[in-house]
C-alpha cells in the first residue's frame, strides 16, 4: 500500500469523519499537518484564530450548534493551556469536540522540552478522553476512537496530543470509514412503565436538558408535553430545547429561578427528567430536592449508564437519548385524566409570559425595549450567543425562543464565549441572523476574535452593554460586603472605534429611540457589526437596582449586627 505520513492519514481521518471546518491558531508544533490541509483546502476549511481560547470556544459552539464534532487544532504547551477553557465548556455543555494538540517529539518527553506538558494528566479531569498517538501505525484508530467518544453516550470533548515525530513518520495504515455511534433506546417496558407512573401523578413535571437534540425529539417532546397537559421547564441555558411558543412552556430552570418554576420543581410529584444531569444551577445547589431520593418520584432518561443514579436514585432509571425516547411515548396515548392538568399547564405558561415583563430601566438606554425590539423583528432561524455576566440575562429570561431559534451560551458560566461562538454559528449557517450579546467586561475576554471575523468573511452582530462594570462580581458584592466594593469598575476602550479598525460597522447607542435604526443599519452590514449599547450601572440586573441591592445587603449586615 502507498504509504502516507501520518499527518496526511490524519487528515484523510477528518475527511472520512465528514469534517468541513476547523478552527485554530497556527504552530510549529504540528507544521506537518497544516501541510496536508494545504492539500484538501477545497474540502475543510482551516479557519485562523487569534487565540487559542477562541479557537476552543468556536469548536465547542459549532458541537453544541450542528451535533457533531468541533474541531480544534492547537500548538503545544501555551497554546493547549490556551484551549483548556474551551475544552471545559464543552465538557459543562455536553458538546462534541475534538481538540488536536501538536506536541514534543517522542524522544524529549519527561525531559521537561521546551513547551513540554502530559496531557492525559492536563486534561484528563476536564475531558471525556485525553491521549497521545505514539506511532503513525495508530493514528487511523485513535482518531476515530476520539470521534466516537465524542459523540457518544453524553458528548463531550476528547483531546489528542500529536508528537512530531508520529505526524512526520510514514505508515501504510489508511484511514477506516466514518464511525456509527448507537444512539441508546429504551426497552419497551421501560416505556410502559414511565406511562404508568405518569398515569398515577397528580403534578407531573417535565424537565428537559440538552444532549444534542433532534428535529424529530423536539417535535415530539412538544406532541407529548401538550397531549399529556404536563408543564416542561427547561435547564440553564437550554430552553430553546422545546419551543416557547408551546402552551406547555413553563421557562427555564436556571439562575435565578422565577418563583413559579421553583414551585413546580417543589410541588411536582413526578419528576420526568430528559437529557439533563440535575446540576448544581437546576438544583439550588442540591437544596431542591431531598438526596439521595427525591421526593417526587423521578423517571431519569439519559443517553450515558454514568450519569443515571449519580447523585439522585431514581425511581425508573432509562439509558436512552432523547431522540429515541420522546417519540415512542409521543406515540402514546395521552396519560388518563390528561385533561385535567390543563388548567395547570396554563397557569404555569402564563406565568412564564408574565415574568418576561421588566420594569422601566434606569438611564438614557432601556434594554428591556431592545430585548422587544429584538423579539419584533429576529427571524425564525435566529442564533443568539452570550458569554456569562449579568448582561445575559436580558436574553436568557427575557427573550422567547420560538420557532428554530437557538441559544448558545455557556453552562460553564465563561466569560468571552459568545463572539467565538457567534462566528462559529454565522460560519455553520451563513444565512442565518447571529446575534451576540456580550457584556463590556465578557467582550473583552475574546474582542481579537473581531479579526477572525473579518477574515473569515463571516457578518455576525454583536451588541455590547457597556455599563463600566463586571456586574456579576459587583451584585454579589453589593449583597454580602455593601460598602466594600472595589475591583470591579472598567475602564474601556472606545469599542466603536476597535470594532471600526476591524472593519465593522459600528455605532454607540445612548439613547432607546435609537437603537431598532440602529440594529437595522447593522442588519445591512456586510461585515458584521458591533453596537455598543450604553447601560446605566444603576440598571444591575433587569429588576433590581444596584441601590436597591446595596440597600437590602446593608439591612442583612445591621441585621446580623
Amino acid at each position: 500500500m502507498l504509504e502516507r505520513t501520518g499527518a496526511q492519514v490524519l487528515v484523510d481521518c477528518l475527511l472520512a469523519q465528514g469534517v468541513t471546518t476547523a478552527f485554530g491558531v497556527p504552530g510549529e508544533s504540528y507544521l506537518a499537518v497544516l501541510d496536508a490541509l494545504y492539500d484538501v483546502a477545497d474540502r475543510i476549511r482551516m479557519v485562523p484564530n487569534r487565540q487559542e481560547g477562541g479557537a476552543a470556544f468556536m469548536a465547542a459552539a459549532w458541537g453544541k450548534l450542528t451535533g457533531t464534532p468541533g474541531v480544534c487544532f492547537v500548538t503545544r504547551g501555551p497554546g493547549a493551556t490556551n484551549a483548556a477553557i474551551g475544552v471545559h465548556s464543552a465538557r459543562q455543555d455536553s458538546s462534541p469536540m475534538v481538540l488536536f494538540v501538536g506536541q514534543i517529539e517522542t524522544r524529549m518527553r519527561e525531559r521537561e522540552a521546551f513547551q513540554e506538558v502530559d496531557y492525559r494528566a492536563a486534561f484528563g479531569p476536564l475531558a471525556k478522553w485525553a491521549t497521545e498517538i505514539e506511532s503513525a501505525d495508530r493514528v487511523a484508530e485513535i482518531v476515530a476512537r476520539a470521534f466516537a467518544i465524542a459523540r457518544s453516550g453524553r458528548p463531550g470533548p476528547v483531546v489528542v496530543a500529536l508528537p512530531e515525530d508520529v505526524l512526520s513518520a510514514t505508515t501504510a495504515v489508511a484511514a477506516g470509514p466514518a464511525v456509527v455511534v448507537p444512539v441508546a433506546s429504551p426497552a419497551p417496558a421501560d416505556v410502559d412503565r414511565a406511562m404508568a407512573l405518569l398515569a398515577a401523578a397528580e403534578r407531573p413535571l417535565l424537565v428537559v436538558g440538552d444532549v444534542g437534540w433532534s428535529a424529530a425529539a423536539r417535535a415530539g417532546l412538544r406532541a407529548f408535553a401538550e397531549a399529556n397537559r404536563i408543564p416542561v421547564v427547561c435547564d440553564f441555558r437550554c430552553q430553546d430545547v422545546l419551543d416557547n411558543a408551546s402552551p406547555a412552556y413553563a421557562g427555564d430552570a436556571g439562575l435565578g429561578k422565577a418563583p413559579h418554576v421553583r414551585a413546580l420543581l417543589e410541588e411536582a410529584d413526578l419528576i420526568l427528567a430528559v437529557g439533563t444531569m440535575f446540576s448544581e444551577i437546576l438544583t439550588e445547589a442540591y437544596t431542591l430536592f431531598g438526596l439521595p431520593k427525591m421526593r417526587a418520584r423521578l423517571i431519569h432518561a439519559y443517553p450515558a449508564e454514568a450519569e443515571l443514579n449519580r447523585v439522585y436514585t431514581a425511581d425508573l432509571p432509562i439509558l436512552a437519548h432523547p431522540d429515541a425516547l420522546m417519540p415512542l411515548l409521543a406515540a402514546r396515548p395521552p396519560r388518563p385524566g390528561a385533561a385535567a392538568g390543563e388548567a395547570r399547564v396554563a397557569a404555569a405558561h402564563a406565568a412564564w409570559e408574565a415574568s418576561l415583563a421588566t420594569p422601566p430601566q434606569p438611564g438614557g438606554l432601556d434594554m428591556g425595549a431592545v430585548v422587544r425590539h429584538l423579539q419584533a423583528v429576529l427571524p425564525a432561524d435566529a442564533i443568539l450567543t452570550n458569554g456569562a455576566g449579568n448582561f445575559s440575562i436580558w436574553s436568557n429570561k427575557h427573550l422567547r425562543f420560538t420557532g428554530g431559534m437557538r441559544l448558545l451560551g455557556p453552562q460553564s458560566g465563561a466569560m468571552g464565549y459568545g463572539l467565538p461562538a457567534a462566528i462559529a454559528a454565522k460560519i455553520a449557517r451563513p444565512d442565518a441572523c447571529v446575534v451576540c450579546l456580550a457584556g463590556d467586561g465578557d467582550f473583552q475576554m475574546t474582542m481579537q476574535e473581531l479579526g477572525c471575523a473579518l477574515q473569515a468573511g463571516v457578518a455576525p452582530i454583536v451588541l455590547v452593554v457597556n455599563n463600566g462594570s463586571y456586574g456579576t462580581i459587583r451584585m454579589h458584592q453589593e449583597r454580602t460586603y455593601p460598602g466594600r466594593v472595589g475591583f470591579t469598575d472598567i475602564v474601556n476602550p472606545d469599542f466603536v472605534a476597535v470594532a471600526a479598525a476591524y472593519g465593522l460597522h459600528a455605532e454607540r447607542v445612548e439613547r432607546t429611540a435609537g437603537f431598532a435604526a440602529a440594529f437595522e443599519r447593522a442588519r445591512a452590514s456586510r461585515t458584521g457589526a458591533v453596537l455598543e449599547l450604553m447601560v446605566d450601572t444603576e440598571s444591575l440586573t433587569p429588576k433590581r437596582t444596584l441601590s436597591a441591592l446595596r440597600a437590602e445587603g446593608e439591612a442583612r449586615a445591621m441585621a446580623g449586627a
